[in-house]
């Protein structure tokens, strides 16, 4: 009898779960005046100017009127932030060389300066992400200068930029710096291309007419004979026309 009676009850409960629920609501009259309010709002905006960190986007702020006709549109600046994680740049500086790097857009800074605080911290000597290698490294401002650049300067530096008012960061980014000596790497870029690729360069500038002139000898004794290294390249495929 128990069980039959545990049965019927648990029978009743899904049907009293979908009882349909019925609320009655009282009719609200909107007031005479709310009806000729003229609402201003965003009717169109621009994404934001940066990927991460703070930036700035536009919006177009017009009046609408019940009828829903717009009116009175402006152009408004405003801040925005999509993510406030930037990842890693990298940079390769010889030695001795001047260089800096900031950690705010021109853009950002233009706002208001003021607004922000600058958190420096390095990585000596490690080209790294990882929060847990990085000890403090005094910089009060965005940019960090060196002038000239040593040895000793290689590292990670990580800036974190904050709002005053909250001590929210709104941007977290890592410079990685690598410094290298100058007698050691040539970072001529012109010294590194082969025949080939300064004659294509040349024939592509229009400036065949001033390609280096180089002296060669003919094998078997003859005389010494100035040609431009397009020349020396041509004689060099076709030596049958020697």
């Amino acid at each position: 009898m128990k069980t039959s009676r545990n049965s019927h009850i648990l029978g009743i409960l899904p049907c009293a779960l979908y009882l349909p629920l019925v609320v009655s609501f009282e009719k609200v009259t909107i007031p005479a005046e709310l009806k000729s309010v003229v609402a201003k709002i965003a009717v169109n905006t621009t994404s934001c100017s940066v990927t991460c960190g703070l930036g700035f986007k536009l919006e177009e702020m017009c009046e609408i009127t019940p009828a829903g006709e717009r009116r009175n549109c402006t152009l408004h600046r405003s801040d925005c932030l999509t993510s406030w994680v930037c990842g890693l740049l990298h940079f390769t500086i010889p030695v001795g060389k001047p260089f800096q790097f900031s950690c705010m857009t021109s853009d950002a800074v233009g706002f208001s300066s003021r607004a922000y605080s600058y958190t420096w911290r390095l990585a000596q000597g490690l080209i790294t992400t990882n929060n847990v290698l990085f000890k403090p490294f005094k910089n009060p401002n965005s940019v960090i200068r060196f002038s000239p650049t040593r040895e000793s300067d290689a590292g990670t530096y990580r800036c974190d930029v904050r709002l005053l008012k909250t001590f929210r960061v709104i941007k977290r980014v890592y410079f990685g710096v690598r410094v290298i000596r100058s007698d050691l790497v040539d970072l001529n870029f012109q010294k590194s291309l082969t025949w080939e690729q300064k004659l294509a360069a040349n024939e592509v500038e229009g400036n065949t007419e001033n390609s280096t002139h180089e002296e060669i000898q003919v094998v078997g004794g003859g005389p010494l004979l100035s040609a431009s290294s397009r020349e020396i390249y041509l004689l060099l495929l076709e030596p049958a026309k020697l």
